[in-house]
Protein backbone atom coordinates (compact mmCIF):
# COMPACT_ATOMS: atom_id res chain seq x y z
CA UNK A 1 0.00 0.00 0.00
CA UNK A 2 0.99 3.42 -0.41
CA UNK A 3 3.17 4.99 2.18
CA UNK A 4 0.99 6.18 5.15
CA UNK A 5 -1.18 3.14 4.92
CA UNK A 6 -2.39 1.28 8.56
CA UNK A 7 -0.75 -2.02 8.66
CA UNK A 8 -1.25 -5.13 10.83
CA UNK A 9 1.87 -6.45 11.63
CA UNK A 10 1.93 -10.07 12.61
CA UNK A 11 4.34 -9.39 15.03
CA UNK A 12 6.74 -10.81 17.73
CA UNK A 13 8.55 -13.19 15.80
CA UNK A 14 12.20 -13.59 15.21
CA UNK A 15 13.60 -15.92 12.72
CA UNK A 16 17.18 -16.63 12.36
CA UNK A 17 18.28 -19.11 9.51
CA UNK A 18 20.44 -22.18 11.16
CA UNK A 19 23.88 -22.61 8.80
CA UNK A 20 23.56 -25.39 7.22
CA UNK A 21 19.72 -26.04 6.94
CA UNK A 22 17.54 -26.93 4.09
CA UNK A 23 15.50 -24.48 3.00
CA UNK A 24 12.68 -23.07 5.47
CA UNK A 25 14.70 -24.12 8.51
CA UNK A 26 14.96 -21.16 11.59
CA UNK A 27 15.24 -20.41 15.24
CA UNK A 28 12.39 -18.99 15.97
CA UNK A 29 12.03 -17.30 19.83
CA UNK A 30 8.46 -15.60 19.87
CA UNK A 31 6.86 -13.44 22.30
CA UNK A 32 4.19 -15.24 23.87
CA UNK A 33 1.90 -13.54 25.65
CA UNK A 34 1.26 -16.18 28.76
CA UNK A 35 -1.04 -18.51 27.40
CA UNK A 36 -3.80 -16.59 27.03
CA UNK A 37 -4.08 -15.28 30.89
CA UNK A 38 -2.27 -16.64 34.35
CA UNK A 39 -2.82 -19.91 35.97
CA UNK A 40 -5.57 -20.09 38.90
CA UNK A 41 -3.76 -19.55 42.43
CA UNK A 42 -3.46 -23.39 43.45
CA UNK A 43 -6.23 -24.87 41.46
CA UNK A 44 -5.18 -27.85 39.83
CA UNK A 45 -4.00 -26.93 36.17
CA UNK A 46 -5.30 -29.62 33.58
CA UNK A 47 -2.97 -31.62 31.09
CA UNK A 48 -3.78 -33.95 28.37
CA UNK A 49 -4.65 -33.09 24.97
CA UNK A 50 -8.31 -31.01 24.45
CA UNK A 51 -11.85 -32.98 24.92
CA UNK A 52 -13.87 -32.88 22.00
CA UNK A 53 -16.28 -30.71 24.29
CA UNK A 54 -13.44 -28.07 25.09
CA UNK A 55 -12.69 -28.32 20.93
CA UNK A 56 -16.25 -27.40 20.30
CA UNK A 57 -16.51 -24.44 23.02
CA UNK A 58 -13.16 -22.62 22.39
CA UNK A 59 -13.66 -22.56 18.46
CA UNK A 60 -17.40 -21.33 18.66
CA UNK A 61 -16.66 -18.62 21.59
CA UNK A 62 -13.37 -17.78 19.40
CA UNK A 63 -15.31 -17.17 16.21
CA UNK A 64 -18.23 -15.67 17.97
CA UNK A 65 -16.05 -12.54 19.13
CA UNK A 66 -14.15 -12.56 15.78
CA UNK A 67 -17.14 -11.76 14.02
CA UNK A 68 -18.65 -9.26 16.36
CA UNK A 69 -15.11 -7.67 15.85
CA UNK A 70 -13.79 -8.22 19.59
CA UNK A 71 -9.92 -8.51 18.67
CA UNK A 72 -9.10 -8.50 22.68
CA UNK A 73 -11.70 -10.85 23.02
CA UNK A 74 -10.89 -13.74 20.22
CA UNK A 75 -7.30 -12.85 21.10
CA UNK A 76 -7.70 -14.04 24.77
CA UNK A 77 -8.94 -17.44 23.59
CA UNK A 78 -5.42 -18.42 21.69
CA UNK A 79 -2.19 -18.85 23.58
CA UNK A 80 -0.52 -15.93 21.81
CA UNK A 81 -3.02 -13.34 22.61
CA UNK A 82 -0.05 -10.38 21.93
CA UNK A 83 0.19 -11.26 18.11
CA UNK A 84 -3.58 -12.60 17.91
CA UNK A 85 -5.39 -9.27 19.18
CA UNK A 86 -2.98 -7.12 16.57
CA UNK A 87 -3.73 -8.87 13.82
CA UNK A 88 -7.41 -9.60 14.37
CA UNK A 89 -7.96 -5.74 15.25
CA UNK A 90 -5.99 -4.94 12.28
CA UNK A 91 -8.43 -7.19 9.92
CA UNK A 92 -10.88 -4.28 10.66
CA UNK A 93 -9.03 -1.51 10.75
CA UNK A 94 -6.54 -1.82 8.36
CA UNK A 95 -7.84 -4.28 5.87
CA UNK A 96 -11.79 -3.20 6.17
CA UNK A 97 -12.97 -6.31 6.19
CA UNK A 98 -16.80 -6.16 7.87
CA UNK A 99 -19.88 -8.59 8.01
CA UNK A 100 -17.49 -11.48 9.10
CA UNK A 101 -19.60 -14.50 8.87
CA UNK A 102 -18.02 -17.97 10.11
CA UNK A 103 -19.07 -21.46 9.35
CA UNK A 104 -17.23 -24.09 11.30
CA UNK A 105 -16.69 -27.39 9.67
CA UNK A 106 -16.54 -30.59 11.01
CA UNK A 107 -13.56 -31.32 13.52
CA UNK A 108 -10.67 -33.91 12.76
CA UNK A 109 -9.32 -34.34 16.02
CA UNK A 110 -8.47 -30.63 17.37
CA UNK A 111 -8.66 -29.40 13.72
CA UNK A 112 -11.30 -27.45 13.02
CA UNK A 113 -11.69 -26.54 9.39
CA UNK A 114 -13.87 -23.19 9.05
CA UNK A 115 -15.03 -20.99 6.22
CA UNK A 116 -15.03 -17.05 6.17
CA UNK A 117 -17.79 -15.23 4.24
CA UNK A 118 -17.31 -11.32 4.79
CA UNK A 119 -17.44 -7.65 3.23
CA UNK A 120 -14.65 -6.11 2.13
CA UNK A 121 -15.58 -1.94 2.00
CA UNK A 122 -12.87 1.26 1.10
CA UNK A 123 -14.04 4.96 0.09
CA UNK A 124 -17.22 4.16 -1.04
CA UNK A 125 -16.32 0.14 -3.18
CA UNK A 126 -17.39 -2.75 -1.63
CA UNK A 127 -16.53 -6.65 -2.70
CA UNK A 128 -17.29 -10.02 -0.81
CA UNK A 129 -14.47 -12.34 0.88
CA UNK A 130 -14.91 -15.92 1.40
CA UNK A 131 -12.10 -18.57 1.72
CA UNK A 132 -11.54 -21.38 3.92
CA UNK A 133 -9.12 -21.76 6.42
CA UNK A 134 -8.44 -23.78 10.25
CA UNK A 135 -7.48 -23.37 13.84
CA UNK A 136 -6.51 -26.05 15.81
CA UNK A 137 -7.47 -26.40 19.66
CA UNK A 138 -4.53 -26.70 22.47
CA UNK A 139 -3.68 -27.09 25.74
CA UNK A 140 -2.65 -24.11 27.89
CA UNK A 141 1.15 -24.69 28.71
CA UNK A 142 0.99 -22.81 31.97
CA UNK A 143 -2.93 -21.94 32.29
CA UNK A 144 -4.38 -25.66 31.48
CA UNK A 145 -7.32 -23.71 29.30
CA UNK A 146 -8.56 -25.24 26.18
CA UNK A 147 -6.94 -22.44 23.44
CA UNK A 148 -6.87 -21.80 20.16
CA UNK A 149 -2.99 -22.34 18.83
CA UNK A 150 -2.56 -19.05 17.15
CA UNK A 151 -1.33 -18.79 13.43
CA UNK A 152 -1.00 -16.26 11.07
CA UNK A 153 -2.90 -18.70 8.93
CA UNK A 154 -5.85 -19.07 11.10
CA UNK A 155 -7.03 -15.34 10.07
CA UNK A 156 -6.11 -16.00 5.88
CA UNK A 157 -4.53 -19.01 4.85
CA UNK A 158 -2.25 -16.56 2.81
CA UNK A 159 -0.64 -15.04 5.85
CA UNK A 160 2.76 -15.70 7.17
CA UNK A 161 5.07 -14.66 10.10
CA UNK A 162 5.22 -10.90 9.71
CA UNK A 163 2.64 -10.48 7.03
CA UNK A 164 -0.17 -8.26 7.24
CA UNK A 165 -3.91 -7.22 5.77
CA UNK A 166 -4.16 -3.76 3.97
CA UNK A 167 -7.05 -2.58 2.23
CA UNK A 168 -6.20 0.80 -0.24
CA UNK A 169 -4.59 2.06 -3.14
CA UNK A 170 -2.23 -0.65 -4.26
CA UNK A 171 1.01 0.09 -3.51
CA UNK A 172 2.15 -0.14 -7.26
CA UNK A 173 0.15 -0.65 -10.33
CA UNK A 174 -0.39 -4.33 -11.54
CA UNK A 175 1.02 -5.72 -14.42
CA UNK A 176 0.57 -7.72 -17.75
CA UNK A 177 3.90 -10.22 -17.62
CA UNK A 178 4.47 -11.38 -20.96
CA UNK A 179 6.83 -13.96 -22.57
CA UNK A 180 9.85 -13.37 -25.01
CA UNK A 181 6.90 -13.50 -27.88
CA UNK A 182 4.16 -11.71 -26.41
CA UNK A 183 2.14 -14.03 -24.76
CA UNK A 184 0.42 -13.30 -21.47
CA UNK A 185 1.45 -15.26 -18.47
CA UNK A 186 -0.66 -15.66 -15.68
CA UNK A 187 -1.04 -17.06 -12.72
CA UNK A 188 -3.84 -19.00 -13.94
CA UNK A 189 -2.12 -21.01 -16.68
CA UNK A 190 0.95 -21.21 -14.76
CA UNK A 191 0.61 -21.26 -11.04
CA UNK A 192 4.42 -21.78 -10.09
CA UNK A 193 4.73 -18.62 -11.36
CA UNK A 194 2.13 -16.61 -9.10
CA UNK A 195 5.16 -15.48 -6.12
CA UNK A 196 7.22 -14.68 -9.02
CA UNK A 197 4.49 -12.69 -10.88
CA UNK A 198 3.77 -11.03 -7.55
CA UNK A 199 7.33 -9.83 -6.97
CA UNK A 200 7.58 -8.35 -10.49
CA UNK A 201 4.66 -6.30 -10.01
CA UNK A 202 6.58 -5.13 -6.81
CA UNK A 203 9.65 -4.03 -8.33
CA UNK A 204 8.96 -3.12 -11.47
CA UNK A 205 5.04 -2.16 -11.35
CA UNK A 206 6.20 1.63 -11.12
CA UNK A 207 8.13 0.80 -14.30
CA UNK A 208 5.59 -0.57 -16.72
CA UNK A 209 3.36 2.41 -17.38
CA UNK A 210 0.21 1.00 -15.40
CA UNK A 211 -1.80 2.93 -13.01
CA UNK A 212 -2.93 1.41 -9.40
CA UNK A 213 -6.17 0.29 -8.31
CA UNK A 214 -7.55 -0.52 -5.06
CA UNK A 215 -7.64 -3.53 -3.09
CA UNK A 216 -7.18 -6.02 -0.40
CA UNK A 217 -3.57 -7.40 -0.39
CA UNK A 218 -1.36 -9.74 1.81
CA UNK A 219 1.75 -7.30 2.43
CA UNK A 220 4.68 -9.77 2.87
CA UNK A 221 7.38 -9.33 5.39
CA UNK A 222 9.82 -11.14 3.49
CA UNK A 223 11.22 -8.71 1.30
CA UNK A 224 11.70 -11.56 -1.68
CA UNK A 225 8.42 -12.15 -2.30
CA UNK A 226 5.91 -9.37 -3.42
CA UNK A 227 2.80 -8.70 -1.75
CA UNK A 228 -0.49 -10.96 -2.84
CA UNK A 229 -3.91 -9.18 -3.83
CA UNK A 230 -6.97 -10.95 -2.32
CA UNK A 231 -9.77 -8.82 -3.21
CA UNK A 232 -9.72 -5.99 -6.29
CA UNK A 233 -12.21 -3.30 -5.56
CA UNK A 234 -11.08 -0.49 -8.37
CA UNK A 235 -9.23 -2.40 -11.04
CA UNK A 236 -5.98 -0.36 -11.61
CA UNK A 237 -4.55 0.02 -15.42
CA UNK A 238 -2.14 -2.88 -15.94
CA UNK A 239 1.51 -2.09 -17.41
CA UNK A 240 3.11 -4.42 -19.54
CA UNK A 241 6.34 -5.98 -18.67
CA UNK A 242 8.31 -8.08 -21.11
CA UNK A 243 10.01 -11.42 -19.59
CA UNK A 244 12.46 -13.82 -21.34
CA UNK A 245 9.92 -16.40 -20.57
CA UNK A 246 8.87 -18.81 -23.01
CA UNK A 247 5.30 -19.72 -22.75
CA UNK A 248 6.08 -23.21 -24.32
CA UNK A 249 9.14 -24.05 -21.68
CA UNK A 250 7.36 -22.53 -18.65
CA UNK A 251 4.47 -24.69 -19.83
CA UNK A 252 6.47 -27.94 -19.63
CA UNK A 253 8.16 -27.15 -16.79
CA UNK A 254 5.16 -26.34 -15.15
CA UNK A 255 4.02 -29.66 -16.00
CA UNK A 256 7.07 -31.14 -14.99
CA UNK A 257 7.52 -30.42 -11.34
CA UNK A 258 4.16 -31.48 -10.78
CA UNK A 259 5.22 -35.02 -10.95
CA UNK A 260 7.37 -34.76 -8.43
CA UNK A 261 6.88 -33.26 -4.92
CA UNK A 262 9.64 -30.53 -3.69
CA UNK A 263 10.77 -30.24 -7.03
CA UNK A 264 12.16 -26.93 -9.07
CA UNK A 265 13.58 -26.49 -12.00
CA UNK A 266 15.13 -23.55 -14.65
CA UNK A 267 16.07 -23.47 -18.01
CA UNK A 268 17.88 -20.90 -19.97
CA UNK A 269 19.07 -20.13 -23.22
CA UNK A 270 22.90 -20.40 -23.29
CA UNK A 271 23.97 -18.17 -26.26
CA UNK A 272 22.16 -15.00 -24.41
CA UNK A 273 21.79 -16.28 -20.67
CA UNK A 274 18.11 -15.56 -20.89
CA UNK A 275 15.94 -17.17 -18.58
CA UNK A 276 13.36 -19.54 -20.11
CA UNK A 277 11.66 -21.32 -17.54
CA UNK A 278 11.21 -21.23 -13.55
CA UNK A 279 9.23 -23.65 -12.07
CA UNK A 280 8.47 -25.01 -8.45
CA UNK A 281 6.27 -27.65 -7.24
CA UNK A 282 6.57 -26.91 -3.30
CA UNK A 283 4.28 -26.99 0.24
CA UNK A 284 6.09 -23.81 1.31
CA UNK A 285 6.00 -21.91 -1.90
CA UNK A 286 9.81 -20.70 -1.73
CA UNK A 287 11.23 -20.26 -5.04
CA UNK A 288 14.14 -22.93 -4.32
CA UNK A 289 14.91 -22.47 -7.99
CA UNK A 290 16.40 -19.28 -7.58
CA UNK A 291 16.71 -18.78 -3.97
CA UNK A 292 17.89 -22.14 -2.67
CA UNK A 293 21.04 -23.42 -1.18
CA UNK A 294 21.26 -26.77 -1.09
CA UNK A 295 25.04 -28.89 -2.00
CA UNK A 296 24.34 -30.12 -5.81
CA UNK A 297 25.88 -33.28 -5.74
CA UNK A 298 27.70 -34.36 -8.33
CA UNK A 299 26.28 -31.97 -11.00
CA UNK A 300 29.13 -30.17 -9.33
CA UNK A 301 31.49 -32.16 -11.18
CA UNK A 302 31.08 -30.07 -14.42
CA UNK A 303 33.17 -27.37 -12.47
CA UNK A 304 36.02 -30.18 -10.54
CA UNK A 305 36.27 -31.03 -13.93
CA UNK A 306 36.77 -27.90 -15.35
CA UNK A 307 39.31 -27.05 -12.33
CA UNK A 308 41.52 -30.35 -12.69
CA UNK A 309 41.61 -29.69 -16.59
CA UNK A 310 42.65 -26.00 -16.54
CA UNK A 311 44.92 -26.64 -13.60
CA UNK A 312 47.38 -28.78 -15.74
CA UNK A 313 46.38 -32.19 -13.39
CA UNK A 314 44.34 -34.57 -15.72
CA UNK A 315 42.57 -33.90 -19.04
CA UNK A 316 39.41 -35.97 -20.16
CA UNK A 317 41.67 -38.53 -21.87
CA UNK A 318 43.99 -38.73 -18.52
CA UNK A 319 43.91 -40.93 -15.93
CA UNK A 320 41.32 -40.68 -13.15
CA UNK A 321 41.70 -44.16 -11.55
CA UNK A 322 37.94 -45.14 -9.86
CA UNK A 323 38.76 -47.01 -6.56
CA UNK A 324 36.03 -48.73 -4.22
CA UNK A 325 37.16 -46.26 -1.48
CA UNK A 326 38.99 -43.11 -1.13
CA UNK A 327 40.14 -41.64 2.10
CA UNK A 328 41.09 -37.72 2.39
CA UNK A 329 42.38 -36.54 5.69
CA UNK A 330 40.81 -39.32 7.79
CA UNK A 331 37.58 -39.02 5.84
CA UNK A 332 36.26 -42.16 3.83
CA UNK A 333 34.41 -41.38 0.58
CA UNK A 334 32.58 -44.32 -1.26
CA UNK A 335 30.79 -44.43 -4.78
CA UNK A 336 27.28 -45.37 -5.10
CA UNK A 337 26.12 -48.69 -4.28
CA UNK A 338 27.04 -51.18 -7.04
CA UNK A 339 29.44 -48.70 -8.93
CA UNK A 340 32.07 -51.69 -9.93
CA UNK A 341 35.82 -50.34 -9.58
CA UNK A 342 37.54 -48.92 -12.51
CA UNK A 343 41.45 -48.72 -11.87
CA UNK A 344 42.38 -47.73 -15.70
CA UNK A 345 39.69 -44.75 -16.14
CA UNK A 346 39.80 -41.89 -17.38
CA UNK A 347 38.20 -38.86 -16.70
CA UNK A 348 35.47 -39.14 -18.97
CA UNK A 349 35.19 -42.69 -17.82
CA UNK A 350 34.42 -41.26 -14.08
CA UNK A 351 32.63 -38.17 -15.00
CA UNK A 352 30.04 -40.48 -17.51
CA UNK A 353 29.76 -42.84 -14.45
CA UNK A 354 30.01 -40.58 -11.95
CA UNK A 355 32.77 -42.35 -10.01
CA UNK A 356 33.11 -39.86 -6.50
CA UNK A 357 36.42 -41.44 -5.25
CA UNK A 358 38.25 -40.58 -8.79
CA UNK A 359 37.32 -36.72 -7.62
CA UNK A 360 38.41 -37.01 -4.06
CA UNK A 361 41.73 -39.03 -5.35
CA UNK A 362 42.85 -35.47 -6.41
CA UNK A 363 42.06 -33.22 -3.71
CA UNK A 364 45.55 -33.82 -2.82
CA UNK A 365 46.81 -31.89 -5.82
CA UNK A 366 44.33 -29.13 -6.02
CA UNK A 367 44.80 -26.13 -3.92
CA UNK A 368 42.67 -25.19 -1.22
CA UNK A 369 40.77 -22.48 -3.09
CA UNK A 370 41.06 -24.32 -7.06
CA UNK A 371 37.78 -24.86 -6.95
CA UNK A 372 36.45 -21.58 -5.56
CA UNK A 373 39.03 -19.93 -8.23
CA UNK A 374 37.38 -21.92 -11.15
CA UNK A 375 34.07 -21.14 -10.33
CA UNK A 376 34.08 -17.13 -9.84
CA UNK A 377 36.62 -16.68 -12.18
CA UNK A 378 35.02 -19.13 -15.11
CA UNK A 379 31.73 -19.46 -14.12
CA UNK A 380 30.66 -16.54 -12.34
CA UNK A 381 29.78 -17.87 -9.36
CA UNK A 382 30.01 -16.80 -5.60
CA UNK A 383 30.46 -13.52 -5.75
CA UNK A 384 26.71 -12.05 -4.80
CA UNK A 385 26.52 -9.70 -8.08
CA UNK A 386 23.64 -11.37 -10.10
CA UNK A 387 20.96 -9.42 -11.39
CA UNK A 388 18.33 -11.68 -12.50
CA UNK A 389 15.81 -9.25 -12.32
CA UNK A 390 14.03 -10.81 -8.65
CA UNK A 391 15.85 -12.03 -6.01
CA UNK A 392 18.47 -14.48 -6.34
CA UNK A 393 21.19 -16.45 -5.23
CA UNK A 394 24.08 -17.25 -7.29
CA UNK A 395 25.68 -19.97 -4.98
CA UNK A 396 28.92 -20.09 -3.18
CA UNK A 397 31.80 -22.42 -3.89
CA UNK A 398 33.86 -21.78 -0.30
CA UNK A 399 37.69 -22.63 0.04
CA UNK A 400 37.46 -24.84 2.49
CA UNK A 401 40.22 -27.02 3.78
CA UNK A 402 39.96 -30.36 6.01
CA UNK A 403 38.12 -33.00 4.33
CA UNK A 404 35.46 -30.25 3.12
CA UNK A 405 38.64 -29.95 0.35
CA UNK A 406 37.47 -33.68 -1.05
CA UNK A 407 33.83 -33.03 -0.23
CA UNK A 408 33.61 -30.07 -1.85
CA UNK A 409 34.70 -31.49 -5.73
CA UNK A 410 31.73 -33.50 -5.70
CA UNK A 411 29.20 -31.28 -4.26
CA UNK A 412 28.86 -32.07 -1.06
CA UNK A 413 30.61 -30.11 1.98
CA UNK A 414 30.37 -26.48 2.21
CA UNK A 415 29.19 -26.10 -1.88
CA UNK A 416 25.92 -24.54 -2.44
CA UNK A 417 23.51 -24.35 -5.38
CA UNK A 418 20.47 -24.26 -6.84
CA UNK A 419 18.95 -24.86 -10.35
CA UNK A 420 19.71 -21.38 -11.55
CA UNK A 421 23.44 -21.95 -10.73
CA UNK A 422 23.37 -25.45 -12.28
CA UNK A 423 21.66 -24.42 -15.96
CA UNK A 424 23.73 -21.16 -15.79
CA UNK A 425 27.17 -23.80 -15.33
CA UNK A 426 25.95 -26.15 -17.89
CA UNK A 427 25.06 -23.26 -19.84
CA UNK A 428 28.73 -22.31 -19.62
CA UNK A 429 30.43 -25.42 -20.09
CA UNK A 430 28.37 -25.76 -23.39
CA UNK A 431 29.53 -22.17 -24.80
CA UNK A 432 32.55 -21.63 -22.89
CA UNK A 433 30.87 -18.32 -22.22
CA UNK A 434 29.50 -17.17 -19.41
CA UNK A 435 26.08 -15.01 -19.79
CA UNK A 436 24.64 -13.66 -16.53
CA UNK A 437 20.84 -15.37 -16.12
CA UNK A 438 18.04 -12.92 -16.42
CA UNK A 439 14.34 -13.07 -16.02
CA UNK A 440 13.61 -9.86 -16.85
CA UNK A 441 15.32 -7.46 -19.70
CA UNK A 442 18.44 -5.31 -18.08
CA UNK A 443 17.89 -2.56 -20.32
CA UNK A 444 14.25 -1.95 -18.59
CA UNK A 445 15.89 -1.02 -15.54
CA UNK A 446 19.49 -0.23 -16.43
CA UNK A 447 20.69 -2.50 -13.83
CA UNK A 448 24.62 -3.84 -14.89
CA UNK A 449 25.10 -7.60 -15.17
CA UNK A 450 28.00 -9.74 -13.50
CA UNK A 451 31.00 -10.85 -15.91
CA UNK A 452 33.14 -13.64 -15.93
CA UNK A 453 36.11 -14.56 -17.77
CA UNK A 454 35.01 -18.45 -19.41
CA UNK A 455 36.12 -21.37 -20.59
CA UNK A 456 39.22 -21.73 -22.80
CA UNK A 457 38.08 -23.74 -25.70
CA UNK A 458 40.09 -26.79 -24.70
CA UNK A 459 38.05 -27.34 -21.99
CA UNK A 460 35.06 -26.65 -23.39
CA UNK A 461 35.69 -28.97 -26.13
CA UNK A 462 36.47 -31.33 -23.11
CA UNK A 463 33.67 -30.92 -21.09
CA UNK A 464 31.13 -31.17 -23.57
CA UNK A 465 32.68 -34.19 -24.74
CA UNK A 466 31.80 -35.36 -21.72
CA UNK A 467 28.63 -34.30 -21.07
CA UNK A 468 27.67 -36.10 -24.29
CA UNK A 469 28.99 -39.33 -23.06
CA UNK A 470 27.24 -39.15 -20.06
CA UNK A 471 24.02 -38.01 -21.92
CA UNK A 472 24.02 -41.29 -24.46
CA UNK A 473 25.87 -44.11 -22.30
CA UNK A 474 26.65 -42.65 -19.07
CA UNK A 475 24.67 -42.04 -15.85
CA UNK A 476 22.43 -39.75 -17.96
CA UNK A 477 20.77 -42.21 -20.31
CA UNK A 478 17.70 -43.20 -19.06
CA UNK A 479 16.57 -39.75 -19.14
CA UNK A 480 18.44 -38.44 -21.95
CA UNK A 481 18.87 -41.17 -24.68
CA UNK A 482 15.67 -40.79 -26.45
CA UNK A 483 16.50 -37.12 -27.09
CA UNK A 484 17.84 -35.52 -30.34
CA UNK A 485 20.24 -33.04 -31.61
CA UNK A 486 23.44 -32.05 -29.61
CA UNK A 487 22.69 -33.59 -25.61
CA UNK A 488 24.68 -33.31 -22.79
CA UNK A 489 24.05 -34.06 -18.70
CA UNK A 490 25.55 -35.18 -15.17
CA UNK A 491 23.71 -36.23 -12.65
CA UNK A 492 24.15 -35.77 -9.51
CA UNK A 493 22.69 -37.05 -5.45
CA UNK A 494 23.43 -35.20 -2.63
CA UNK A 495 22.90 -36.68 1.12
CA UNK A 496 21.81 -34.62 3.50
CA UNK A 497 21.80 -35.52 6.95
CA UNK A 498 18.81 -36.62 8.30
CA UNK A 499 17.05 -37.15 5.54
CA UNK A 500 16.37 -40.64 4.52
CA UNK A 501 17.18 -40.65 0.73
CA UNK A 502 19.49 -38.04 -0.82
CA UNK A 503 18.44 -35.19 -2.86
CA UNK A 504 18.30 -35.42 -6.75
CA UNK A 505 20.05 -33.56 -9.02
CA UNK A 506 20.32 -33.42 -12.50
CA UNK A 507 21.64 -30.46 -15.19
CA UNK A 508 21.76 -31.40 -19.49
CA UNK A 509 21.51 -29.21 -22.59
CA UNK A 510 20.09 -29.46 -25.72
CA UNK A 511 20.82 -27.52 -28.60
CA UNK A 512 20.29 -24.13 -27.57
CA UNK A 513 18.64 -24.61 -24.26
CA UNK A 514 20.33 -25.52 -21.05
CA UNK A 515 18.49 -26.75 -17.54
CA UNK A 516 18.58 -28.28 -14.18
CA UNK A 517 16.16 -29.71 -11.58
CA UNK A 518 16.39 -30.42 -8.17
CA UNK A 519 14.07 -32.83 -6.41
CA UNK A 520 14.57 -33.16 -2.41
CA UNK A 521 14.37 -36.61 -1.04
CA UNK A 522 14.16 -37.64 -4.50
CA UNK A 523 16.76 -39.85 -4.57
CA UNK A 524 19.57 -40.77 -7.39
CA UNK A 525 19.38 -38.20 -9.87
CA UNK A 526 18.57 -40.10 -13.11
CA UNK A 527 15.46 -41.11 -11.06
CA UNK A 528 13.42 -37.72 -10.50
CA UNK A 529 15.52 -34.64 -11.71
CA UNK A 530 16.71 -36.13 -14.73
CA UNK A 531 12.89 -37.20 -16.16
CA UNK A 532 12.10 -33.40 -14.79
CA UNK A 533 14.83 -32.06 -17.20
CA UNK A 534 14.37 -34.01 -20.25
CA UNK A 535 10.69 -33.11 -20.48
CA UNK A 536 11.82 -29.71 -20.86
CA UNK A 537 14.29 -29.87 -23.01
CA UNK A 538 12.47 -31.74 -24.98
CA UNK A 539 9.67 -28.82 -25.27
CA UNK A 540 12.04 -26.18 -26.44
CA UNK A 541 16.01 -27.53 -26.48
Amino acid sequence: MRKGAKTAIVGGVFAVMVSGAGYGAYNVVTAISGDGGSGSGGAAVKTGPPSDDEIRETSEKFFAAWEKGSASGAAALTDNSGDARTLLAGYRADAHITKVKITPGTAKGATVPFSVSATVSYDGKSKPLTYDSELTVVRGRTTGKALVDWKPSVVHPDLEKGDSLVTGEAATPPIEAVDRDGAVLTKAKYPSLGPILDTLRTKYGDKAGGTPGVELAVRRADENAGDKTLVTLTKGKAGKLPTTLSASAQAAAEKAVKQYAESSVVAVKPSTGEVLAVANHRTDGFNAAFLGKLAPGSTMKIISAATLIDNGITTASGPAPCPPTATWQSQTFHNLTGMAPQENATLSDSFSRSCNTAFVKYADEVKVDSLTNEAERHFGLGQGNWKTGISSFDGSVPASGGPDTAANMIGQGQVQMNPLNMASVTATAMTGTFRQPVLVPPKLDGRTLATAEGLRPGTVAQLRGMMNRTARTGTGRPAMGSLSGNIGAKTGSAEVGGQEKSNSWFTGYRNDMAAAAMSEEGGHGGDVAGPIVAAVLRAGG
